[in-house]
Protein backbone atom coordinates (compact mmCIF):
# COMPACT_ATOMS: atom_id res chain seq x y z
CA UNK A 1 0.00 0.00 0.00
CA UNK A 2 2.94 2.39 0.50
CA UNK A 3 3.62 2.65 -2.90
CA UNK A 4 0.44 3.32 -3.71
CA UNK A 5 0.45 6.64 -1.06
CA UNK A 6 3.53 7.50 -2.93
CA UNK A 7 2.30 7.66 -6.12
CA UNK A 8 -1.16 9.92 -5.28
CA UNK A 9 1.50 12.15 -3.41
CA UNK A 10 4.07 13.21 -6.38
CA UNK A 11 1.14 13.12 -9.38
CA UNK A 12 -0.86 16.14 -7.96
CA UNK A 13 2.20 17.77 -7.09
CA UNK A 14 3.74 17.44 -10.78
CA UNK A 15 0.64 19.05 -11.97
CA UNK A 16 0.83 22.04 -9.44
CA UNK A 17 4.49 22.38 -10.52
CA UNK A 18 3.59 22.34 -14.29
CA UNK A 19 0.96 24.72 -13.64
CA UNK A 20 2.63 27.23 -11.64
CA UNK A 21 5.72 27.01 -14.01
CA UNK A 22 3.21 27.92 -16.68
CA UNK A 23 1.94 30.47 -15.31
CA UNK A 24 5.05 32.15 -14.63
CA UNK A 25 6.17 32.07 -18.32
CA UNK A 26 2.81 33.20 -19.07
CA UNK A 27 3.38 36.79 -16.83
CA UNK A 28 6.94 36.85 -18.07
CA UNK A 29 5.91 36.63 -22.09
CA UNK A 30 3.53 39.36 -21.13
CA UNK A 31 5.84 41.32 -19.18
CA UNK A 32 8.32 41.12 -21.62
CA UNK A 33 6.21 41.94 -24.72
CA UNK A 34 4.87 44.97 -22.46
CA UNK A 35 8.76 46.21 -21.83
CA UNK A 36 9.90 45.73 -25.27
CA UNK A 37 6.69 47.67 -26.57
CA UNK A 38 8.06 50.53 -24.35
CA UNK A 39 11.59 50.40 -26.55
CA UNK A 40 9.48 51.44 -29.75
CA UNK A 41 10.59 54.09 -31.47
CA UNK A 42 8.47 57.29 -32.22
CA UNK A 43 6.31 57.43 -34.78
CA UNK A 44 1.87 57.68 -35.68
CA UNK A 45 0.09 55.36 -33.81
CA UNK A 46 2.99 54.21 -31.39
CA UNK A 47 1.96 52.71 -27.83
CA UNK A 48 3.95 53.75 -24.93
CA UNK A 49 0.94 53.14 -22.71
CA UNK A 50 2.18 52.55 -18.99
CA UNK A 51 5.71 53.82 -19.96
CA UNK A 52 7.80 55.80 -18.66
CA UNK A 53 9.70 58.07 -20.91
CA UNK A 54 10.79 61.25 -18.89
CA UNK A 55 13.12 63.81 -20.80
CA UNK A 56 12.34 63.43 -23.86
CA UNK A 57 13.33 65.27 -27.51
CA UNK A 58 10.70 65.01 -29.85
CA UNK A 59 10.47 68.30 -32.03
CA UNK A 60 8.52 68.13 -34.70
CA UNK A 61 7.30 64.66 -34.30
CA UNK A 62 4.92 63.17 -36.23
CA UNK A 63 2.89 61.22 -33.07
CA UNK A 64 -0.38 61.27 -34.40
CA UNK A 65 -2.75 58.86 -33.37
CA UNK A 66 -0.07 57.54 -30.48
CA UNK A 67 -1.25 56.24 -27.06
CA UNK A 68 0.66 57.06 -24.16
CA UNK A 69 -1.80 56.48 -21.49
CA UNK A 70 -1.14 56.03 -17.77
CA UNK A 71 2.72 57.21 -19.06
CA UNK A 72 4.99 59.41 -17.68
CA UNK A 73 6.51 62.12 -19.63
CA UNK A 74 7.66 64.93 -17.65
CA UNK A 75 10.19 67.49 -18.69
CA UNK A 76 9.92 65.96 -22.15
CA UNK A 77 9.84 68.44 -25.46
CA UNK A 78 6.87 67.93 -27.85
CA UNK A 79 7.46 71.65 -29.43
CA UNK A 80 5.91 71.41 -32.96
CA UNK A 81 4.97 68.15 -33.20
CA UNK A 82 1.94 66.67 -34.85
CA UNK A 83 -0.22 64.75 -31.82
CA UNK A 84 -3.42 64.76 -33.37
CA UNK A 85 -5.79 62.49 -31.64
CA UNK A 86 -3.24 61.06 -29.62
CA UNK A 87 -4.50 59.37 -26.42
CA UNK A 88 -2.83 60.83 -22.91
CA UNK A 89 -5.60 60.64 -20.59
CA UNK A 90 -3.85 59.89 -16.60
CA UNK A 91 -0.54 60.74 -18.10
CA UNK A 92 1.92 62.78 -16.00
CA UNK A 93 3.21 65.75 -18.22
CA UNK A 94 4.21 68.11 -15.63
CA UNK A 95 6.71 70.73 -17.22
CA UNK A 96 6.57 68.84 -20.45
CA UNK A 97 6.39 71.59 -23.27
CA UNK A 98 4.36 71.65 -26.18
CA UNK A 99 4.32 74.67 -27.61
CA UNK A 100 3.06 75.22 -31.32
CA UNK A 101 2.40 71.47 -31.41
CA UNK A 102 -0.83 70.04 -33.29
CA UNK A 103 -2.82 68.65 -30.61
CA UNK A 104 -6.26 68.69 -32.18
CA UNK A 105 -8.83 65.97 -30.40
CA UNK A 106 -6.26 64.73 -28.07
CA UNK A 107 -7.30 63.60 -25.12
CA UNK A 108 -5.44 64.65 -21.96
CA UNK A 109 -8.62 63.32 -19.67
CA UNK A 110 -7.22 63.39 -15.77
CA UNK A 111 -3.92 64.30 -16.92
CA UNK A 112 -1.80 66.26 -14.47
CA UNK A 113 0.37 68.60 -15.98
CA UNK A 114 1.81 71.07 -13.10
CA UNK A 115 3.33 73.63 -15.59
CA UNK A 116 3.11 72.53 -18.77
CA UNK A 117 3.78 74.73 -21.61
CA UNK A 118 1.08 74.80 -24.59
CA UNK A 119 2.06 78.23 -25.80
CA UNK A 120 0.35 78.99 -29.13
CA UNK A 121 -0.44 75.10 -29.47
CA UNK A 122 -3.41 73.91 -31.59
CA UNK A 123 -5.65 72.36 -28.86
CA UNK A 124 -9.26 72.71 -31.42
CA UNK A 125 -11.60 69.76 -29.85
CA UNK A 126 -8.97 68.42 -26.99
CA UNK A 127 -10.46 67.50 -23.76
CA UNK A 128 -8.72 68.29 -20.47
CA UNK A 129 -11.55 66.73 -19.12
CA UNK A 130 -10.69 66.37 -14.48
CA UNK A 131 -7.15 67.12 -15.75
CA UNK A 132 -4.88 69.09 -13.20
CA UNK A 133 -3.04 71.87 -14.90
CA UNK A 134 -2.40 74.48 -12.66
CA UNK A 135 0.29 77.35 -13.48
CA UNK A 136 0.39 75.73 -16.75
CA UNK A 137 0.96 77.86 -19.56
CA UNK A 138 -1.68 78.27 -22.56
CA UNK A 139 -1.02 81.83 -23.97
CA UNK A 140 -1.87 82.49 -27.47
CA UNK A 141 -3.35 78.64 -28.02
CA UNK A 142 -5.99 77.81 -30.78
CA UNK A 143 -8.60 75.55 -28.44
CA UNK A 144 -12.19 76.44 -29.59
CA UNK A 145 -14.53 73.72 -28.61
CA UNK A 146 -11.95 72.37 -26.00
CA UNK A 147 -13.14 70.37 -22.89
CA UNK A 148 -11.72 72.03 -19.60
CA UNK A 149 -14.93 70.48 -17.59
CA UNK A 150 -13.91 70.11 -13.94
CA UNK A 151 -10.76 70.72 -14.61
CA UNK A 152 -8.40 72.57 -12.04
CA UNK A 153 -6.29 75.56 -13.90
CA UNK A 154 -5.66 77.97 -11.01
CA UNK A 155 -2.47 80.58 -11.97
CA UNK A 156 -2.69 79.27 -15.91
CA UNK A 157 -2.33 81.40 -18.41
CA UNK A 158 -4.63 81.77 -21.24
CA UNK A 159 -3.96 85.54 -22.75
CA UNK A 160 -4.63 86.14 -25.96
CA UNK A 161 -5.72 82.42 -26.32
CA UNK A 162 -8.83 81.38 -28.93
CA UNK A 163 -11.19 79.57 -26.66
CA UNK A 164 -14.71 80.08 -28.80
CA UNK A 165 -17.00 77.13 -27.60
CA UNK A 166 -14.91 75.88 -25.39
CA UNK A 167 -16.44 74.31 -22.12
CA UNK A 168 -15.26 75.12 -18.95
CA UNK A 169 -18.24 74.34 -16.58
CA UNK A 170 -17.45 73.31 -12.77
CA UNK A 171 -13.22 74.02 -13.15
CA UNK A 172 -11.11 75.88 -10.96
CA UNK A 173 -9.81 78.93 -12.72
CA UNK A 174 -8.53 80.83 -9.58
CA UNK A 175 -6.29 83.56 -10.89
CA UNK A 176 -6.41 82.58 -14.41
CA UNK A 177 -5.14 85.02 -17.01
CA UNK A 178 -7.71 85.52 -19.60
CA UNK A 179 -6.76 88.94 -20.94
CA UNK A 180 -7.17 89.75 -24.75
CA UNK A 181 -8.90 86.47 -24.92
CA UNK A 182 -11.03 85.10 -27.21
CA UNK A 183 -14.14 83.35 -25.33
CA UNK A 184 -17.21 83.98 -27.30
CA UNK A 185 -19.40 81.22 -26.63
CA UNK A 186 -17.76 79.71 -23.62
CA UNK A 187 -19.57 78.07 -20.90
CA UNK A 188 -17.92 79.11 -17.30
CA UNK A 189 -20.94 77.85 -15.05
CA UNK A 190 -20.61 77.25 -11.85
CA UNK A 191 -16.85 77.11 -11.79
CA UNK A 192 -14.66 79.13 -9.82
CA UNK A 193 -13.12 82.72 -11.45
CA UNK A 194 -12.18 84.16 -7.97
CA UNK A 195 -9.45 86.75 -9.40
CA UNK A 196 -8.76 85.77 -12.53
CA UNK A 197 -8.43 88.31 -14.98
CA UNK A 198 -10.88 89.23 -17.61
CA UNK A 199 -9.46 92.38 -18.97
CA UNK A 200 -9.92 92.84 -22.86
CA UNK A 201 -11.60 89.70 -23.21
CA UNK A 202 -14.36 89.31 -26.06
CA UNK A 203 -17.28 87.71 -24.08
CA UNK A 204 -20.05 87.12 -26.97
CA UNK A 205 -22.84 84.95 -25.48
CA UNK A 206 -20.08 83.54 -22.70
CA UNK A 207 -22.56 81.62 -19.90
CA UNK A 208 -21.61 82.20 -15.93
CA UNK A 209 -24.15 80.98 -14.17
CA UNK A 210 -23.46 79.88 -10.22
CA UNK A 211 -19.45 81.32 -11.14
CA UNK A 212 -17.74 82.67 -8.26
CA UNK A 213 -16.58 86.02 -9.31
CA UNK A 214 -14.48 87.37 -6.08
CA UNK A 215 -12.27 90.16 -6.72
CA UNK A 216 -12.67 89.00 -10.62
CA UNK A 217 -10.56 91.18 -13.01
CA UNK A 218 -13.68 92.98 -15.05
CA UNK A 219 -12.28 96.89 -15.41
CA UNK A 220 -13.04 97.47 -18.90
CA UNK A 221 -14.85 94.05 -20.13
CA UNK A 222 -18.45 94.26 -22.17
CA UNK A 223 -20.49 92.01 -19.82
CA UNK A 224 -23.65 93.21 -21.42
CA UNK A 225 -23.76 89.60 -23.45
CA UNK A 226 -22.81 87.71 -20.78
CA UNK A 227 -25.69 84.85 -19.67
CA UNK A 228 -27.04 83.85 -16.16
CA UNK A 229 -25.18 86.67 -14.05
CA UNK A 230 -26.77 88.11 -10.80
CA UNK A 231 -26.66 90.71 -8.86
CA UNK A 232 -24.84 89.27 -6.22
CA UNK A 233 -22.32 88.01 -8.56
CA UNK A 234 -21.29 91.58 -10.12
CA UNK A 235 -21.56 93.06 -6.35
CA UNK A 236 -18.63 90.97 -5.09
CA UNK A 237 -16.55 91.21 -8.52
CA UNK A 238 -13.47 93.92 -9.50
CA UNK A 239 -14.86 96.19 -12.58
CA UNK A 240 -14.92 99.86 -13.17
CA UNK A 241 -16.69 102.60 -14.56
CA UNK A 242 -16.05 101.52 -17.69
CA UNK A 243 -17.83 98.02 -17.27
CA UNK A 244 -20.93 97.13 -19.05
CA UNK A 245 -23.34 94.98 -17.37
CA UNK A 246 -26.01 93.18 -18.64
CA UNK A 247 -29.17 94.85 -18.55
CA UNK A 248 -31.42 94.73 -15.11
CA UNK A 249 -27.65 94.89 -13.09
CA UNK A 250 -26.11 97.61 -11.51
CA UNK A 251 -22.34 97.99 -10.47
CA UNK A 252 -21.96 98.22 -7.05
CA UNK A 253 -21.55 101.45 -5.02
CA UNK A 254 -17.94 100.94 -4.98
CA UNK A 255 -16.54 97.80 -6.35
CA UNK A 256 -14.40 95.86 -3.81
CA UNK A 257 -11.18 95.62 -5.48
CA UNK A 258 -8.62 95.07 -3.15
CA UNK A 259 -5.26 94.14 -3.04
CA UNK A 260 -4.61 90.63 -4.98
CA UNK A 261 -2.85 89.39 -2.35
CA UNK A 262 -5.85 89.86 0.00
Amino acid sequence: MRPNRVKMSVQPFGKGRGLFFGTVLIFAACGGAAEAKCQDGPGPGVDWAGCSKARLMLNREDLSGANFQRSLLTLSDFGGSKMTGANLSETEISRTRFEKADLSQVDFTKALGWRANFAAAVLVEANFAAADMNRSNFAQAQASRANFQKAELNRSDFSGANLEGAVMTKAELARVIFQHARLSGVDFSYSNLSRAQLQGAVLQDVTMAGSYLYLTQLAGVDLSAVKGLTQAQIDIACGDAQTRLPAGLTPPTTWPCGSDDD
